[in-house]
């Protein structure tokens, strides 16, 4: 059992080791380069939500009927509403500022599909900059010169 459980956090390491973070770099502003650390932040939530889905049914790898009184559905969505609430704050502490709405968003993909989804986030931004607010044109107001 805890071979198994070690190959798959070692499988499951090396595949988020290969995830890349949101990638804004159309836009121009000073946070336009992917920061490194939103990998490791998500790695990070998502192996503490996985720890917690293990808490629940006392570290066994099939689930039984423990005295928590939750399915295995249950556990499943708790832990992954508890690592979408999560991940942006982890990430705003751990980069010292707000995040942008496709950052927040990737990070929530990451925690719903835990290897593709972060990808998917990001490929549906980039198919819709449109989403993205901080994206949008500048409005300028011209002003009559007297």
């Amino acid at each position: 059992m805890i071979r198994k459980f070690v190959i798959f956090a070692a499988a499951a390491t090396a595949v988020a080791f290969s995830c890349q973070s949101a990638d804004a770099h159309w836009r121009h502003h000073r946070h336009h380069r992917p920061d490194a650390r939103l990998a490791a932040v998500s790695i990070g939530v998502g192996a503490a939500s996985t720890a917690a889905y293990f808490g629940i049914n006392d570290w066994r790898w099939k689930w039984h009927n423990n005295g928590s009184g939750l399915t295995s559905l249950a556990a499943w969505g708790a832990t992954t509403v508890g690592c979408i609430a999560v991940a942006p704050i982890v990430a705003t502490v751990v980069l010292d500022r707000p995040l942008t709405q496709r950052e927040a968003g990737v990070l929530a993909g990451s925690c719903i599909v835990p290897i593709i989804g972060g990808w998917l986030v990001n490929a549906a931004y980039d198919a819709h900059p449109e989403w993205d607010p901080a994206s949008a044109p500048v409005k300028k107001h011209w002003t009559k010169k007297k």
